[in-house]
């Protein structure tokens, strides 16, 4: 699926970066903290609807946290049909 090859690119952008902070910064695939429950995390364009979910292992969320950041979890890959989320790749 197109989708697939998206999804590892942007990974490949966020591997690529320096740090969190720089990937946040360039603005690829239009990254945004989620809220609520899941405000660790931060969900990255894919197309649409599918968003790739990440969790940055960082302390804190303010920019010299996110700056010293080099590693993040992939939580998966989700489907924003709707009010709820559909996890294609959990």
């Amino acid at each position: 699926l197109d989708f697939t090859r998206t999804a590892k690119k942007r990974i490949l952008q966020i591997k690529s970066s320096p740090c969190f902070y720089k990937y946040l910064e360039y603005g690829i695939g239009k990254p945004e903290r989620l809220s609520g429950t899941d405000s660790d995390k931060f969900s990255i364009r894919i197309s649409d609807n599918y968003r790739l979910v990440v969790s940055p292992l960082t302390e804190g969320y303010d920019k010299e946290s996110l700056m010293k950041c080099d590693s993040i979890i992939i939580e998966g890959v989700v489907d924003y049909h709707g009010d709820k989320y559909n996890w294609l790749i959990p």
